[in-house]
């Protein structure tokens, strides 16, 4: 099972790496999430599986002394970029959400924006974004929803390419009653809200060749089905596109999310 699992990690590492070209589209959700968790000027915070560093720099943008943490060397390096240009005081780290490199109630606020819930275990992944957590200190992620557009098409690309055992589905953590059964007797004042980020593009076409050209997991199943079964790969192109079309419209993609904020007791 180990040896599974931490072939996943080594294939996610791989799959990420050029999420970069999405950055200002998750730079859009981030203030949800900075607003949401109660993120202010002097708060320590991690931000967990940062990615290009969007909520951990907009964070910081405000006063807060954040570090950010992702699995990718090239998201991490990128994150660092735009600290750099920014002229913001921030540190960024390669690491594993299920073993963070941080002592016991090291922050004051934890956040992740669509990242920890690709972790492959989710009992794992929480319970040491907990374990970081000072006690009266605040947990708040955003997720995608099983029942709607980005969870739908998770869904789909996982019909052509079942996860590894011992793989939780991402999806799961926009259900909020999984989360709270996640998040267990460890939070307090467990609190939901949704929001909407619109992704611009001409088409459902265009949209399933920007996201199989640049969402990493999407770009590697289309390069493997392409190789093996190329019928296959026309399949599930055509499916995809019928899905975002129903969410198409004004020639944008609407796709809705969940936030979660908990208090650590």
């Amino acid at each position: 099972m180990i040896d599974a699992i931490e072939q996943f990690k080594a294939n996610q590492k791989r799959v990420w790496a050029n999420f970069a070209l999405l950055e200002n589209l998750t730079a859009t959700t981030a203030p949800y999430l900075t607003r949401f968790a109660g993120i202010r000027a002097g708060l320590r915070v991690l931000d967990v599986a940062c990615g290009t560093g969007v909520v951990a720099l907009t964070a910081a943008r405000g006063g807060a002394k954040v570090q950010g943490l992702d699995l990718t060397p090239e998201l991490v390096e990128r994150a660092r970029e735009n600290g750099r240009l920014l002229g913001l005081d921030t540190t960024f780290t390669e690491g594993d959400v299920e073993a963070l490199p941080f002592p016991e109630a090291a922050f004051d606020v934890v956040v992740s924006q669509f990242g920890h819930m690709f972790a492959p275990r989710p009992e794992v992944a929480i319970r040491e974004m907990l374990r970081v957590l000072k006690p009266g200190g605040t947990i708040a992620f955003s997720t995608w929803p099983p029942e709607l557009f980005v969870g739908r098409w998770l869904s789909l690309m996982a019909s052509y390419a079942p996860p590894a055992a011992g793989v939780s589905p991402p999806p799961q953590w926009g259900d909020p009653h999984v989360v709270r059964d996640r998040l267990g007797g460890g939070v307090r004042d467990v609190v939901f809200a949704r929001q909407v980020m619109q992704f611009p593009v001409l088409s459902p076409q265009h949209y399933r060749l920007q996201m199989g050209e640049n969402f990493g997991p999407a770009k590697k199943l289309f390069e493997q089905l392409d190789a093996g079964d190329p019928a296959k790969a026309a399949t599930l192109r055509r499916e995809i596109e019928s899905l975002v079309a129903t969410y198409f419209e004004d020639n944008c993609v609407r796709q809705d999310f969940l936030m979660t904020r908990a208090i650590k007791v």
